[in-house]
């Protein structure tokens, strides 16, 4: 099976980047099943309804949230209703929403036969976060694998992939060699930055410190330079603007065998060649 995962898609020229770039991608790499982490989609800090809705619409299978899970107030009442929509699962329990599910995966095209499925897991980290504070993403896990195994047994070809939304390297590390051989993939976000260590371990799972962003290159995460730099110099807190410059799709690529075991992972960089402008006129056109 042959798993994308989009990097961390920030703002309206991540959108748009996504909604350009995505088929041609899917179809070039010969894709299964797609997984795009959503938490910084709406205005560079978590995911209102109606772009979770649209999300959907331009062919992502499961979005994923992380810390800002639940920023957007109308997010709350959307989770229950979309079962694509994944927030971390170490959260209390009653949270709305749920923070794993197993979903098909359609046979092979031209084929009648080799369905399976993707077991998709999202954990929150402990360290760094300021305003949100979880159970043990570690404990959490090993209630969750069990249960996931279970699902999983009589399904034909199947993953488990865990994104694991973390803001240290120390405690994502920490993270891929505790599920070393629990899981098929697990795949780091927040940080918004493509790393360059993505490997295989010799227990057959896939890792990666973390899976970057799709939206502004030229930028401080995604969001406009300028802003964020007053923000330094005065200590204001300020509300910045999506950036447009250097628009890429960024990921990563994990192919599994029948019995979930990671066979390769291989990142991905995408530019997009289509003009975007923003609602002031800005433009990434050269």
């Amino acid at each position: 099976m042959r798993i994308l995962y989009i990097g961390e898609i920030v703002g309206r020229a991540g959108v748009f980047a996504l909604k350009k770039m995505l088929p041609a991608i899917k179809r070039d790499y010969r894709v299964d099943f797609t997984i795009g982490c959503a938490d910084g989609v709406t205005g560079g800090a978590g995911v209102g309804k109606a772009h979770s809705v649209y999300l959907r619409k331009v062919g992502l299978e499961v979005a994923t949230t992380g810390d800002c899970a639940f920023y957007k107030k109308d997010i709350v009442e959307q989770f229950p209703k979309a079962p694509w929509m994944l927030r971390p699962a170490n959260y209390p329990q009653g949270v709305p929403g749920r923070g794993f599910r197993v979903f098909a995966v359609p046979p092979p095209q031209g084929q009648k036969a080799g369905s399976g499925a993707v077991a998709v897991i999202q954990l929150l980290g402990q360290s760094g976060f300021t305003r949100v504070h979880l159970a043990n993403p570690f404990l959490a896990l090993q209630d969750i694998i069990e249960r996931v195994r279970r699902d999983l047994r009589d399904l034909g070809r199947k993953a488990v992939v865990l994104d694991f939304h973390a803001a240290t390297t120390a405690e994502k590390r920490t993270m891929f060699a505790y599920a070393d051989g629990l899981v098929s993939a697990v795949i780091g976000s927040h940080c918004r930055t493509l790393t360059a260590d993505a490997a295989v371990s010799a227990k057959g799972t896939a890792s990666i410190t973390d899976a970057g962003r799709t939206g502004s290159l030229m930028s401080v995460g995604g969001m406009d330079a300028a802003a964020r730099i007053r923000e330094y110099l005065t200590g204001v807190p300020e509300w910045a603007r999506d950036a447009v410059e250097g628009i890429e799709l960024q990921g990563c690529l994990v192919e599994t065998d029948d019995d979930g075991h990671a066979v390769s992972i291989e990142t991905i960089r995408k530019r997009c060649e289509e003009v975007f402008h923003d609602r002031t006129g800005n433009s990434n056109e050269a």
